[in-house]
């Protein structure tokens, strides 16, 4: 299997399966003298961790990322960065009434089709466990595009919508709720929605927004490798993810050139900012903003009709710890990928004023 990296010159190759021993990864490309802040990439993975709230998957990992080489001294060294989280709250046991057969939406099929061969362990490689190698990353890019800031929060869960969620301003109580919604009655419903759903044995999806502050101009390129593209790229590599949207999106498409031109203050800022921070693939100095939309998780605790291996039609059965609705925990996931493609195109503007 190849494909198990990310990024042109700050990269991240991960490895390691739901439940294998361990996941980790290798992050190739971050300058020396970088501070490490532990306390930062440890709450970055407590807010994507299984078992945080009620609502979310009761698997117990304490994810704890141990740095094995790339950091001296609280300091990175300018070499590859190697660390490690260890798995130990596997139960393969739940995934065995699935060894022969395939659940409908998930990549067994595919997988098994592809390879010959599939780990049904928590779905293995293809588990979304494996973000949590992206979010170590991630909070790693964050420290080296300071004083670039990225919040991500949800904006919606099913029905239930913020409206322009890129124009909050306060983010206060995004992590005093275990949905992550900057609105405290938004949240209420949401969290309500979620526990209902679940009671049901069911899942249901959402939107998480994410807001780039304080962003220079010129990162990105204006041919194959415009910014919002790479930014697409990486959210969309996300698991669950079922599409992408910044700026106007697909609204602005129903307006007016009149109506959508963003015109120029006297500072190079602009009056509105329907192009998202980028116009022609190159960041303009405004805020970056876009939407992420989740599918509902395929997991769902209900009978389903499937195959098998064999081809012949089975009865799948709900069983296991799984999320009902994966946006909460997706949020620092989102933040991460972000990071990563801006700290890649801050690293190749640099490289090429040498």
């Amino acid at each position: 299997m190849s494909s198990n990296s990310f990024g042109k010159i700050f990269t991240l190759t991960t490895f390691g399966e739901s439940h294998g021993s361990a996941i980790g990864g290798v992050i190739d490309g971050c300058p020396a003298g970088i501070a490490i802040e532990i306390e930062s990439i440890q709450n970055d993975l407590n807010r994507r961790k299984p078992g945080q709230s009620k609502i979310v998957t009761q698997r117990k990992e304490g994810d704890k990322v141990e740095f094995l080489s790339g950091i001296f001294d609280g300091v990175t060294t300018g070499t590859p960065i190697g660390f490690l989280i260890k798995n130990t709250n596997q139960k393969s046991k739940d995934y065995s009434h699935i060894k022969e057969n395939y659940r409908p939406s998930h990549a067994d099929f595919v997988y098994d089709k592809k390879y010959g061969f599939r780990d049904y362990r928590g779905g293995g490689r293809s588990s979304a466990r494996e973000t949590a190698c992206r979010v170590v990353a991630g909070s790693i890019a964050k420290l080296l595009i300071k004083p670039i800031s990225i919040q991500a929060f949800v904006s919606s869960v099913g029905n239930i919508s913020l409206n322009n969620p890129h124009l909050i301003s306060d983010y206060s109580f995004i992590e005093k709720n275990p949905v992550r919604c900057p609105d405290k009655e938004v949240a209420l419903k949401m969290e309500n929605l979620i526990k209902e759903i679940r009671k049901k044995g069911d899942t249901v999806g959402g939107v998480v927004t994410c807001v780039i502050k304080n962003m220079p101009v010129g990162l990105g390129e204006p041919v194959f490798d415009k910014l919002h593209a790479h930014i697409a790229k990486a959210v969309l590599s996300i698991n669950a993810v079922k599409g992408f949207e910044y700026g106007s999106g697909f609204g602005g498409c129903s307006l007016l050139g009149s109506q959508h031109n963003d015109i120029f203050n006297s500072d190079g800022t602009t009056k509105t900012n329907f192009s998202g921070g980028i116009q022609g693939g190159i960041s303009n100095g405004m805020d970056i903003y876009f939407n992420v939309g989740f599918k509902p998780v395929a997991t769902i605790m209900k009978n389903q009709n499937s195959i098998n291996t064999k081809g012949d039609v089975v009865k799948i059965v709900g069983k296991g710890r799984h999320d009902p609705c994966v946006v909460p925990r997706a949020v620092p996931i989102v933040e991460s990928m972000a990071a990563l493609v801006l700290a890649d195109f801050q690293l190749r503007n640099n490289n090429s004023k040498i």
